[in-house]
């Protein structure tokens, strides 16, 4: 099995099902767990070097920092109601306490903070919605926590994209920090499936081919992309959705395509669509 991908695990005594750190993942930013949480069921997240941003992928939960409480938060049962999600940023120096309401599905996002700003509520209302794409490389996208957005080193974003659909497409990549070119920004991708039992495939790989893993991605598996470019491609039968986390020495989402695919932009395959 790729080095590259996380398979889904049963939760332990904690409710995790995935934990990635910068040691497990041999980088130095970005760190993503998952809890799955039945109802009445808590789990507190101490003071640590890291900001997160806590994303509710499905369920209810009341969160608390030491200076807020957020009651009863959420409203999807699933991503796959493709309604804009609930979630809490969390600065470093700030703890939080989770307890679900309903079972929960708790994304969690790390990446090195300063405190530079508040712990605050990340609501449906704040959050940008976007269409991409055409044809069979058409996605929608919630900016959870764009570059536009208030923090000192996360990006969260999560993706649809339907049956027989390509994502992250073309091949695009930001692995050199060469400001304002490109950022280098390491990448985590939560997946889910729907129906559960479904795939999707993907890829990561460099222009040297130095690194060339393709990967069949199950239900709440994750997939890291250290480098290089990393497309998805869907099934038929079977819709996708992602959570994204990239963090960097730079926060800004600035990237390359690849020259081969870059024509997918381009207005002859719009018309070919």
């Amino acid at each position: 099995m790729s080095t590259l991908l996380s398979r889904y695990q049963v939760a332990d005594n904690k409710g995790c099902t995935q934990r990635i750190t910068p040691t497990s993942a041999h980088w130095q930013h970005v760190g993503f767990e998952v809890y799955e949480l039945a109802a009445g069921l808590s789990i507190e997240f101490a003071v640590s070097e890291d900001e997160l941003c806590l994303v509710l992928v499905a369920g209810l939960a009341t969160l608390t920092t030491p200076h807020a409480s957020y009651p009863r938060i959420g409203e999807r049962m699933s991503p796959f109601e493709r309604k804009r999600p609930w979630a809490v940023y969390v600065t470093r120096g700030d703890s939080c306490r989770v307890v679900a309401e309903t079972h929960l599905e708790l994304a969690v996002c790390r990446a090195p903070g300063k405190g530079t700003h508040p712990s605050r509520l990340i609501r449906p209302q704040d959050i940008g919605a976007e269409a991409r794409g055409r044809g069979n490389n058409r996605r929608f996208v919630h900016n959870i926590l764009p570059d536009t957005a208030q923090a000192d080193s996360l990006l969260v974003v999560e993706v649809f994209t339907e049956e027989g659909c390509t994502s992250s497409y073309p091949s695009h990549k930001h692995d050199t920090d060469n400001v304002p070119h490109e950022t280098y920004l390491e990448e985590t991708y939560y997946h889910r499936i729907n129906p559960p039992q479904g795939f999707c495939f993907q890829r990561v790989y460099t222009d040297d081919r130095t690194l060339d893993e393709s990967m069949a991605v199950y239900d709440r598996d994750v997939v890291m992309a250290p480098r290089g470019y990393h497309p998805v491609a869907t099934l038929a039968g079977y819709d996708n959705y992602y959570l994204n986390v990239m963090a960097g020495p730079v926060r800004k989402w600035l990237f390359s395509w690849e020259p081969d695919h870059q024509w997918i932009n381009t207005e002859s395959y719009a018309n070919k669509a």
